[in-house]
């Protein structure tokens, strides 16, 4: 083990940076779960990733504003694109949402195939870079989460359908550059099945609790042993998770 890597410096922004996810997923993993739409996370997230590698492809910088405009565009166009085809053919939306998210996938290969440096591109759309997060780089994530959420909770139930696709696809595309489409669909569904069956009020407590001891134990095992942090994560929080739920049904 590595105690040397167990820096505050370099964990205390990346355990901010899962809070800060958590802040917008967890609840907004209960209304997917509601919906039926579980995969759409995954599809939403894989085209943020797509916005990404299009800019990269027209040799912007990688943490220029206009690499934002392209995720958050290429988001947008796809959740309005859900909305439509919810209206339309709600009994085949989750297909859909397969069907795009596998386009958006294979899209970005065939957009990386010719980069020298592809491989590396896509790993980091998938595990996520949130080692590399600092107190800095955080304060406009905090600022959009801080808005989404205030009209989350606000202005819910006025929302409809095409308010939750415009949310979600804010908020995916803010995470996904951190966390990666692997945590991004981890911090959406994992907390929100564990407490699927509490009340209202004590589920989404647990459920941002189960969140942030997986992030906590997560960054603590891969700098331990040196491990990829994404993947950790997602291991670590599906643990707590399982020994939550069966806890709870135990209660029960």
């Amino acid at each position: 083990m590595n105690w040397e890597l167990l820096d505050w410096s370099i964990v205390g922004p990346a355990l901010a940076a899962g809070l800060l996810i958590l802040s917008t997923h967890v609840p907004l993993g209960y209304e997917v779960l509601r919906r039926g739409i579980i995969f759409i996370d995954l599809a939403i997230a894989q085209i943020a990733g797509l916005g990404v590698i299009a800019a990269h492809g027209l040799d912007w910088e990688q943490s220029g504003f206009e690499v934002q405009i392209s995720a958050v565009s290429a988001a947008l166009l796809a959740a309005a694109g859900l909305h439509w085809t919810e209206k339309r053919w709600p009994e085949t939306q989750e297909a859909l949402i397969g069907i795009l998210f596998i386009l958006a996938a294979t899209g970005g290969i065939l957009l990386l195939a010719n980069n020298p440096h592809g491989s590396e591109h896509l790993k980091e759309l998938l595990v996520g870079q949130i080692l590399w997060s600092t107190w800095t780089s955080l304060v406009p994530v905090a600022a959009v989460y801080a808005v989404l959420l205030a009209v989350w909770w606000l202005g819910r139930a006025r929302m409809g359908a095409l308010g939750f696709y415009i949310a979600f696809a804010i908020a995916v595309t803010a995470s996904v550059q951190i966390v990666g489409i692997y945590l991004v669909f981890a911090s959406l569904i994992i907390p929100a099945v564990a407490t699927s069956r509490l009340r209202r009020g004590n589920r989404l407590m647990v459920g941002y609790a189960i969140g942030a001891i997986g992030y906590l134990l997560g960054i603590t095992v891969s700098a331990l042993l040196d491990l990829p942090t994404g993947a950790i994560i997602v291991w670590t929080m599906a643990a707590v998770a399982t020994v939550a739920g069966f806890s709870l049904s135990a209660k029960r």
